[in-house]
């Protein structure tokens, strides 16, 4: 029975990508749209108040 080599600390993460990195790139796409969809919403709850 052989033991396994050991492996670095770090090796998985360089193996695996993170879905927060995939999502890094789409976020000056994102944000925009995210911020305006609460701005309509939040202006609708108001009028629907006032």
């Amino acid at each position: 029975m052989s033991t396994p080599t050991p492996v670095e600390p770090g090796h998985d993460a360089i193996i695996e990508k993170d879905a927060v990195e995939g999502i890094v790139p789409l976020m000056p796409i994102v944000l925009p749209i995210a911020g305006g969809i609460l701005m309509l919403l939040l202006a609708s709850i108001a009028v629907y108040l006032a």
